[in-house]
């Protein structure tokens, strides 16, 4: 006979543990709650420290039109580091999803699928079977007969002969004629 360890008994009440849990998510949600104004109040004094706000009483039409220039440009540099960076990140992700794979294949715990049972009918696995073989019968018979053309001999000459009457203007005149 196998002796089964005794299970241990909590040093703390049920109540106690519960008392202490509400206790750990109220100072959670409070520190989530104070981590959230910092963040914004952050988000602010940056947004003020690159973005001061724009004073455009007392500017002429193009002191105004250069402004808006310099913003465009401005706008076109963010666009393309935040394009940059989304590019990154897309290949961080993909690789890595590739690697997470791998770390899968390396231990050998692939997911499998759970297959689904197919009910098949007797008459429906009868059916299957004969209908492959009349399928056979049928394929043979209804095959084309193809009829072999005889291939064109090109005559066997003398290289060399070909090559002299191949040789000047008249021979390539010849090899432009016959590409026509």
């Amino acid at each position: 006979r196998r002796h089964r360890p005794k299970k241990a008994r909590s040093k703390y009440s049920a109540t106690r543990r519960l008392l202490l849990k509400s206790k750990l998510l109220k100072k959670a949600e409070s520190l989530l709650v104070k981590e959230k104004e910092q963040k914004e109040l952050e988000r602010e004094n940056t947004l003020r420290e690159r973005a001061p706000p724009l004073k455009l009483s007392g500017l002429s039409v193009q002191e105004v039109q250069e402004l808006c220039r310099d913003l465009h440009h401005k706008i076109d540099i963010v666009d393309e580091a935040r394009y940059d960076l989304n590019i990154k990140v897309a290949r961080n992700d993909a690789e890595i999803l590739s690697l997470t794979q791998k770390i899968y294949e390396l231990k050998g715990k692939m997911k499998r699928p759970n297959l689904r049972r197919v009910k098949k009918s007797a008459d429906a696995m009868l059916g299957s079977l004969t209908d492959t073989r009349v399928m056979k019968a049928d394929f043979k018979v209804n095959l084309k007969t193809v009829k072999k053309e005889e291939e064109k001999k090109e005559e066997v000459t003398d290289w060399r002969k070909n090559v002299e009457a191949m040789s000047g203007m008249e021979g390539r005149k010849k090899l432009f004629n016959a590409g026509q």
